[in-house]
């Protein structure tokens, strides 16, 4: 039996000295544990399984008390290591929609050779948990699993079913994914009342006090476009200006002069308004400003000095990489840059195109699609079913804390959730530094007072949905 605590037992753990801060409870220790085997299961998509991560999680429910009908590893024919687990903890009133817990396995790569510390070795050092995966999104899909367990544990019988996902290739979409797989093959595993998956957290000052916890109510859309000039080309030592290179470069030029319009959705308006009152002072005022009159020039500069507010509030495009020539004695036949957007939600990944080639002014540069476009969708609605249980465990485990929404400039699995009608949340509850965890990036890590929280928080807060008429 895993011992439990009262939320009221928590918050009294949160304000804690120091020192009792720093000594794990004993289901923290054996929630290490699980989350451990998760991270040094390599899951990235050279070398990696999702699969044997799939299996070590399904193992861990089942020693929980789950049966084997409930737990489900799903594996496409052709994709033998992408393997998803959905794990079912069947709830007491058959007419109200699911629950589904979401988070995705699949890990960036990781170069030995880069890092200070082994990627695929949990090390726990200085207060803060080091890997790759250590947040993104092993840290969420551990807290699920030992959820999950937990519940099963002390025998909880929730009023919804509360449904797990565990999926492979959201950071590789474009070679598999799984929560498409997913839908498309197995429709009624994903259906939900609403989702909660990655994509916030709460934010901490450089002191590590909390700042603000958000949650996440929409997310921008990720496209690539090719832009391409193509010419006869000839010899260097007779120049013209007819140049692929300098059509391309004076386009991207003309790219990077230019704003897209702002345009502020509720979960930014939103955002704007709580963060004004928190930060105060000219960035608070800019802030606010806007989210009063997004056509305040002025106001809008301020907030743009800030480059994720200023994706927040506005479809960006930049350049990545460009490649071009091919000798250096002779005129470039081809020039060729891939441009990647963020689109707002609700605005269109062609409509999008067409701007691009508005703003770049040249009918030599062709400006293409990349891949099979995202579904782009309005961002869902934060309502009184979804706000009430959050408010209620923030308020007695961070007593003070404002809730802010949030909506992601980057992109999830919710993407595809929200496209079918299933609205998805970001919700996490573990505060990070305002430099960042190194997700995707170097020396990833997770603070391990955040970690311990976020999975307390996550445990009542899940217990308050799922009891929901």
């Amino acid at each position: 039996m895993i011992r439990t605590f009262t939320a009221a037992a928590l918050a009294a753990a949160a304000v804690a000295s120091p020192a009792m801060a720093q000594s794990p409870r004993p289901d923290q220790l054996a929630f290490r544990d699980l989350y451990k085997e998760l991270i040094e299961i390599n899951t990235t998509l050279s070398v990696g399984s999702c699969t044997a991560a799939s299996e070590a999680m399904a193992a861990r429910l089942k020693a929980a008390g789950f049966a084997d009908e409930d737990l489900k590893i799903i594996v496409s024919p052709d994709r033998p290591k992408d393997g998803n687990l959905v794990a079912t903890l069947k709830g007491t009133d058959a007419k109200a929609k699911p629950i589904l817990l979401l988070a995705h396995i699949d890990v960036v790569e990781a170069n030995r050779d880069d890092w200070e510390r082994d990627p695929f070795k949990l090390v726990e050092e200085n207060g803060f948990f080091y890997a790759r995966g250590a947040a993104d999104d092993k840290a969420q899909a551990a807290v699920w699993v030992d959820t999950l367990a937990r519940y099963k544990s002390e025998g909880f019988k929730p009023k919804r079913t509360i449904r797990m996902a565990l999926t492979c290739g959201e950071e590789t979409p474009d070679t598999f994914n799984g929560v498409q797989y997913l839908i498309k093959n197995h429709r009624e595993l994903m259906d939900a009342a609403f989702v909660l998956n990655e994509g916030a957290g709460g934010r901490l000052d450089s002191q590590g006090q909390r700042v603000s916890l958000g949650i996440q109510a929409g997310e921008k859309v990720y496209q690539d476009y090719t832009l391409e000039v193509t010419n006869p080309g000839g010899h260097s030592s007779a120049p013209v200006r007819d140049n692929a290179i300098y059509h391309l470069s004076q386009g991207l030029a003309r790219l990077g002069e230019y704003d897209f319009p702002v345009k502020l959705n509720d979960a930014v308006r939103g955002n704007f308004i709580q963060m004004a009152k928190i930060e105060g002072g000219p960035t608070g005022e800019a802030m606010a400003a806007v989210a009063k009159d997004p056509s305040n020039a002025a106001a809008v500069a301020a907030v743009a000095r800030d480059p994720g507010r200023n994706s927040m509030m506005r479809t960006t495009c930049v350049a990545t990489m460009v490649n071009a020539g091919h000798a250096p004695n002779a005129l470039p036949q081809r020039a060729r840059a891939n441009v990647n957007c963020r689109i707002l939600p609700g605005e269109g990944v062609e409509a999008t195109r067409e701007a691009l080639v508005k703003v770049l002014a040249d009918p030599s540069i062709k400006v293409t699609t990349v891949g099979e476009p995202s579904p782009v969708t309005p961002p869902p609605q934060l309502t009184k079913q979804i706000m009430g249980p959050v408010e209620t465990v923030a308020a007695k485990l961070w007593p003070g804390v404002p809730i802010v929404p949030v909506m992601a400039t980057g992109a999830t699995d919710g993407r595809f959730l929200n496209a079918v009608g299933v609205p998805t949340y970001g919700l996490t509850g573990m505060f990070s530094e305002p430099t960042g965890n190194g997700a995707h990036g170097l020396n990833e890590k997770m603070r391990v007072r955040s970690l311990y929280e976020g999975r307390d928080f996550l445990y009542e807060v899940v217990k308050l949905y799922a009891n929901q008429k």
